[in-house]
């Protein structure tokens, strides 16, 4: 049977030498012996305008025709443009209906190509998957082919199926992910630099193009555990957390640990704290108990995929029930942003107040949601409760 979602493992991260023609600045804080007391009410404070974004995972539980999957999610995309949503995510998955979408990068350039303002990004680019120099070049590509719309999530995989696929293993996923976010780093200082380090070793090497933002654009980390929750804090990364499978006082107990990580309230106001959730708009509420039924689909097949214990039947991903399953209720009270919109507007309160977010990443496409749905619920949201997301009033 599937185990929990939130138990994991804990991995020790490795280390490389980075050098440089130019003195190199290293950012470290000595954090291990300051631990203020955690706070719950946090900045920005509730007064502050709220960004809003949404997540495309690009889902099939049908296997539908894989052109259409991809239009579908340009259309909502081109839908939230001018709905006045901030921004759009793109994720990295493989091998199975769970995401159609291998190359988050170059769909983003497609869309920004198909849009005038939204900001386009990744979450995430799983780095372990990726030689870090390639992926630079295509970030530096995405960021002047979108004038500068980029946002970069990073993060570590956690899919031993796409792993095993690509002849890599869970096991050493932190160390080249630590490994690949120095060398980035280093690549986007814009000078000519080499590196020998456990994984990767390469002679001088200069990055071509640069972006247009400097010196790379904003670098957002995944934090699904308290040990990737420090590491993106003291990196100084804004963080992403959420998805299915966590409940709202997980995420309370992550921002807890980060503010743990980083006792400085400057230094914490500085970093930006995004929280991702599916989501659901309607005045009907007959409709919650199949919508929370689709969400149900993405939650299991996440599960059973971390767990190493997916089932994949001719790429298709199957979604399997596991112990303990939370009931339509507990999943409507601490999972989803699922209902009418002022419950709605109450859930988001809720996750500022434990989170501190200062961003909202609403996936509104889940299971086998009908595109129609899915518009009538972005419409529906757009209308009655981003615009007290952006007030500061929610």
């Amino acid at each position: 049977m599937v185990r929990r979602a939130w138990r994991r493992t804990p991995r020790s991260p490795g280390a490389g030498t980075v050098t440089s023609s130019r003195r190199s600045t290293a950012r470290s804080t000595d954090h291990a012996d300051r631990h203020p007391k955690s706070r719950c009410r946090l900045t920005p404070t509730e007064t502050a305008p709220m960004d809003c974004g949404t997540f495309l995972l690009l889902q099939s539980p049908g296997g539908q025709d894989h052109a259409e999957v991809f239009a579908r999610a340009t259309e909502m995309t081109q839908a939230a443009d001018r709905l006045g949503f901030d921004s759009v995510w793109c994720a990295e998955h493989h091998f199975s209906t769970y995401g159609y979408l291998s190359r988050p990068l170059m769909f983003a350039m497609h869309l920004a190509a198909q849009t005038e303002r939204i900001r386009v990004g990744s979450a995430v680019v799983v780095l372990p998957l990726h030689h870090p120099l390639v992926v630079a070049e295509e970030i530096a590509t995405a960021d002047l082919l979108s004038g500068g719309r980029l946002d970069v999530g990073l993060g570590r995989g956690y899919q031993k199926y796409e792993f095993e696929r690509l002849g890599h293993t869970l096991d050493e996923s932190r160390e080249r992910f630590d490994e690949s976010v120095d060398i980035l780093l280093k690549a986007f200082e814009g000078e000519p630099f080499s590196h020998e380090g456990k994984h990767y070793c390469f002679d001088e090497t200069s990055i071509f193009p640069m972006p247009i933002q400097r010196p790379h654009p904003p670098f957002w980390m995944v934090g699904q555990s308290p040990e990737s929750i420090v590491a993106t804090a003291k990196r100084g990364f804004n963080l992403i957390s959420g998805g299915f499978g966590i409940p709202i006082e997980r995420l309370a107990e992550f921002r807890q640990t980060f503010d743990r990580a980083i006792p400085d309230q400057a230094q914490r106001d500085s970093i930006r704290v995004s929280t991702q959730r599916p989501v659901y708009v309607t005045h009907d509420e007959s409709e919650l108990p199949e919508i929370v039924e689709q969400a149900r689909w993405n939650m299991r097949v996440t599960l059973s995929l971390r767990q190493g214990l997916a089932r994949v039947d001719h790429g298709r991903a199957v979604a399997i029930p596991f112990d303990e399953e939370p009931s339509v209720e507990d999943l409507l009270d601490r999972y989803f942003v699922v209902g009418t919109p002022d419950t709605c507007i109450e859930k988001i309160k809720q996750l500022r107040e434990v989170m501190g977010i200062d961003h909202f990443n609403a996936n509104f496409w889940f299971g086998n949601l009908s595109q129609k749905q899915i518009l009538k619920s972005m419409n529906l949201f757009a209308e009655e409760v981003l615009p007290l997301m952006k007030s500061g009033e929610v």
